[in-house]
C-alpha cells in the first residue's frame, strides 16, 4: 500500500515540526513538504500532488482560508483539513466554503490527526467533536429561526409564500389557488407586514435564512 502523500502549511514552527515528524514516523502517511506561509504553499505544492494538506488558518499574509481557495482550483483532487486554534462558526464555515473537507482543533491528539488524515483521503469529512458540535448549533439556530419567522404565517401565507420561493407569478398562484389575483396580492402585503419586509426576496431570506 503506498503511503498517504500530506503536505502541512503552519506558521509554528513547533507544530509545523511536530506534524512532520508525526507524519514520517507513521507507517503509511508522507510528508512531503512544510511550509510557514500560503505565498511558498501555493507556488510549490501544486507540484507536489499531496493526498491532503493540513493547513492552518491563521498564517502571515494570506490566510489559510484564502490559501485552501486558491489551492483547491490548483490541486481538485487533494483534500484540505484545518488545523488550528481558531473555532468560532465564522471562520469554520468559509473554511469549507473555500474548500477544506475537514476542520480540526490543534488540542487534537496525533492519533486523531492521522485518523482525520486517512478519512479526508478516502472521501470523508473529519472534525473535532467540539468543532462538529458547532456545527450542528449552527444549523439549530438557523432551524429556530425559521421556525419563528414562519410561525407568523397563516396556513394559507405560507402556502402563497412557498409558491413565490417556487418563482410563480402573483397571476399563476392566484390560477393555482383558484382565487383572484387582488386576494394574492392581499395576502403578500400581510405577508410582507408579518415578516417586516418591503419585497419578495426580503421575505424568503427572512422566511428561509441562508448560512
Amino acid at each position: 500500500m503506498s503511503n498517504i502523500r500530506v503536505a502541512v502549511i503552519e506558521d509554528e514552527g513547533q507544530v509545523r515540526q511536530m506534524l512532520s515528524i508525526l507524519i514520517n514516523g507513521t507507517e503509511g502517511y508522507k510528508c512531503v513538504a512544510s511550509f510557514e506561509n500560503a505565498e511558498d504553499a501555493i507556488s510549490q505544492i501544486p507540484a507536489l500532488n499531496p493526498g491532503v494538506v493540513m493547513v492552518d488558518i491563521h498564517l502571515p499574509g494570506q490566510s489559510g482560508t484564502e490559501c485552501v481557495l486558491a489551492l483547491k482550483t490548483l490541486c481538485p483532487d487533494t483534500q484540505f483539513i484545518m488545523c488550528t486554534s481558531l473555532e468560532d462558526t465564522d471562520n469554520i464555515f468559509k473554511a469549507l466554503q473555500a474548500g477544506a473537507t475537514g476542520y480540526l482543533t490543534k488540542s487534537t491528539p496525533p492519533a486523531k490527526i492521522l485518523e482525520a488524515i486517512t478519512d479526508a483521503y478516502n472521501g470523508g469529512a473529519p472534525m473535532s467533536s467540539q468543532i462538529a458540535r458547532k456545527v450542528i448549533a449552527h444549523f439549530q439556530q438557523k432551524k429556530e429561526k425559521t421556525n419563528r419567522e414562519l410561525d407568523k404565517l397563516s396556513a394559507r401565507e405560507l402556502e402563497i409564500l412557498d409558491y413565490l420561493a417556487k418563482g410563480y407569478r402573483y397571476k399563476e398562484i392566484a390560477s393555482l389557488l383558484f382565487i383572484n389575483i387582488e386576494t394574492v396580492r392581499k395576502h403578500i402585503h400581510n405577508i410582507y407586514e408579518k415578516l417586516q419586509v418591503n419585497s419578495r426576496t426580503d421575505a424568503l431570506n427572512k422566511a428561509y435564512p441562508k448560512s
